[in-house]
């Protein structure tokens, strides 16, 4: 955190100095960016991530809006308008990216 900058906005290289100017990390040169960051984290003692509070969407929820967005693509589909079918079809595809983000953050 030299300079003021959070570790995050730091490029890969200016984290590798940082991490082989502390001395302690191994494998500097073959981590990659969030590594190196967690790495560098823990060899100053910084806690690595905060947790979220309960009011995080859960997967249930987001699978549950996904169901209800499909039925209205099926409706849009009958009806031929083709602009709100590719605006529910854009906003399906967040929430699949949405469910596969929060899937990662659990395991």
């Amino acid at each position: 955190m030299e300079d003021g900058k959070p570790l995050e906005k730091h490029t890969v290289k200016e984290l590798k100095e940082m991490a082989l100017a502390l001395g302690s990390i191994q494998g500097v040169s073959a981590m990659k960016k969030q590594e190196l960051i967690d790495a560098i984290k823990v060899a100053k003692g910084i806690p690595l991530r905060k947790e979220r509070d309960a009011s995080v969407v859960t997967i249930i929820d987001v699978k549950k809006r996904i169901k209800s967005l499909k039925e209205e693509l099926a409706v849009m589909r009958e009806t031929r308008d083709r602009n709100a079918s590719n605006r529910i079809r854009r906003k399906l595809s967040k929430l699949k990216k949405k469910t596969r983000r929060i899937a990662r953050q659990i395991s």
